[in-house]
């Protein structure tokens, strides 16, 4: 198995259905941790160095309890059918907040090391940024719930993105691990996979979603990686290039990302690959895909 593979179930720690910490070897600035409600009551996460941000995959409600600063507040974020109904609520929680949460569903919570404390941000569903990018067989859904632009973090960059079935996100081939300001930015990045049957289909029998992930070098540092894909693996990129993700027909898929890194400044810049950088000028002639947006 890859050191930058975890298949369902492979990082299951506690209470929690998967945690990626620095534990894992070659990893620093990124994390996440996965809550499911049959496998405890009550999940708590105590004060540390990072900053974090809390959503529902799916479920009805998540009530969430936090102390930051002395201050002790409750908020329920709602949930939804799936990953691919549309956006969800989300909290952002600062560094050295004491967290405890109680859920009938599903629960995602990203991670990032920070210094800084930022304040505490509650979105609703409608108001998370829902943006299209690419064209024809590339277009995609964001959930920009974590970008630059839409969240005042300290380190951490995070968004959902949906690929309907037949579609490649991440084209072309992109790379952000090296520090050029302006150009590119230095972030280790998680990918967390979910796949179903394309709303569209009702399989009448068993099926086995399935998409495909690319990532190789874009130095000396060695990547040469293609996986195959299934509902809960995780892949972490610590470097080089890394796209397409190809969603086969016949099947959706979701990916979370979640980004940081050592650089000075916050931001999310990234080199595409020379090869396949022409890529973008041909989605100037083509329609977005018509299937979305995916919502409720």
């Amino acid at each position: 198995m890859s050191q930058w593979y975890y298949p369902k179930g492979s990082l299951r720690q506690g209470p929690w259905a998967a945690v990626v910490d620095e534990s894992l070897p070659g990893w620093k600035f990124t994390g996440m941790r996965l809550a499911e409600s049959g496998d405890a009551e009550r999940f708590e996460i105590a004060p540390d160095s990072k900053e974090r941000v809390i959503y529902m995959l799916d479920g009805e409600s998540t009530e969430v309890t936090y102390t930051t600063e002395g201050v002790t507040e409750t908020v329920t974020l709602q949930g939804r059918q799936s990953v691919f109904h549309g956006a969800v609520d989300y909290l952002y929680l600062p560094i050295n907040t004491n967290i405890t949460f109680t859920t009938n569903g599903r629960v995602m919570v990203v991670e990032a090391v920070a210094s800084t404390p930022k304040p505490v941000n509650f979105r609703p569903a409608s108001d998370v940024p829902l943006l299209l990018r690419g064209a024809g067989k590339s277009t995609r859904q964001i959930h920009d719930f974590g970008g630059v632009e839409h969240l005042d973090a300290d380190r951490m960059v995070a968004v959902e993105v949906i690929a309907p079935s037949g579609n490649w996100s991440g084209v072309p081939p992109h790379k952000h691990d090296t520090y050029i300001p302006g150009v590119e930015s230095n972030l280790e990045e998680v990918y967390y996979f979910e796949l179903a049957p394309d709303r569209a289909y009702n399989p009448g029998g068993e099926s086995d979603p399935i998409a495909y992930f690319r990532t190789y070098s874009g130095d000396d540092r060695e990547m040469d990686e293609l996986f195959e894909i299934r509902s809960g693996d995780i892949v972490l990129v610590p470097y080089g290039y890394h796209g397409p993700a190809a969603a086969m027909p016949g099947y959706d898929l979701y990916f979370m990302n979640v980004m940081a890194g050592p650089d000075p400044e916050r931001a999310w810049n990234a080199t595409d690959d020379p090869k396949h950088a022409w890529i973008r000028g041909t989605w100037d002639s083509e329609e977005k895909d018509p299937r979305l947006p995916y919502q409720a």
